[in-house]
């Protein structure tokens, strides 16, 4: 529940990561519903300013919340809406432009039609995407690839096939993304570890709770419900390739003023990553 930096900004070789779902905008709220965007947002900023992370996927942002977080960070970002015309909720990638060149990135369905936006499958009632971003770290030359999500709230189904979709992106196998190379898979998985999403995807991939050499947080509950942290079940993850060292993982419980800002934890991860050998 620390006010302080858990990791804070990362030195090279080290690249810091954070998923954090930021809870999307509503468009009403009582005077003092901790719900309330203009209530909350100064305590996104106060944590992102303090972490810096490297790389930071986001989920269920709308516009002026991805605009918000990007000042917040001197940022660069990618990615759109979730419905058919880049509208509603984001699964948006902000990056360190100082440290990161973006090679490629590109936003998919998870459904059958991966490549129609807006398209639904499974029994999602929502579509729901994921953003695949290409970077190279421009001061170790490491080329890494990172996917950002949400899964399903309601469809177990959903959240499986979701699951089985996003192992053969990381694997590099799926036709658009035929080269692999080391993966951080990051998001709001709506299910705990050891549900049938987790398996799926940790088979092979390697979860940052599990893989890290040190933990700087207890084992918080990702989702509070803007109430007080507790211990608990992940239903937000950060998954690594084998190839990739996990130095720290922690889940973000900090209170900036005594308010949540968000109903999720974000969660954090301090990586290395295998650098190349002759270029």
């Amino acid at each position: 529940m620390t006010d302080t930096a858990l990791l804070g900004p990362a030195a090279p070789p080290a690249l810091s990561v954070m998923s954090w779902n930021v809870r999307r905008l509503l468009p009403f709220g009582r005077g003092a519903s901790p719900d309330r965007w203009d209530r909350r947002r100064e305590g996104v900023r106060a944590v992102l300013e303090r972490e810096r992370p490297t790389v930071l996927g986001v989920q269920e942002a709308l516009a002026e919340q991805v605009e918000w977080i990007a000042a917040s960070l001197g940022a660069e970002w990618l990615g759109r809406g979730r419905d058919a015309n880049g509208g509603g909720e984001h699964c948006a990638l902000f990056y360190d432009p100082a440290r990161l060149r973006l090679e490629r990135w590109q936003q998919y369905a998870l459904s059958d039609t991966p490549t129609v936006p807006g398209s639904r499958s499974w029994g999602n009632l929502w579509p729901r995407v994921f953003v695949v971003a290409d970077f190279t770290d421009a001061a170790t030359g490491a080329a890494f690839r990172v996917v950002n999500t949400h899964l399903d709230p309601l469809s177990p189904r959903s959240r499986r096939r979701s699951a089985e979709l996003l192992r053969d992106v990381g694997w590099g196998a799926w036709a658009p993304l035929a080269d692999a190379r080391p993966t951080v898979l990051m998001g709001d998985a709506n299910a705990g570890v050891g549900s049938a999403a987790h398996r799926t995807l940790t088979d092979g991939l390697a979860d940052t709770w599990d893989a890290a050499t040190t933990r700087s947080s207890p084992a918080w509950r990702t989702y509070s419900g803007f109430r007080s942290p507790r211990p608990g079940d992940r239903i937000d993850w950060l998954l690594v390739s084998p190839d990739i060292a996990v130095d720290v993982a922690a889940v973000n419980a900090a209170r900036p003023g005594g308010i949540a800002p968000s109903d999720h934890e974000p969660v954090q991860a301090l990586l290395r990553l295998p650098i190349r050998v002759g270029g």
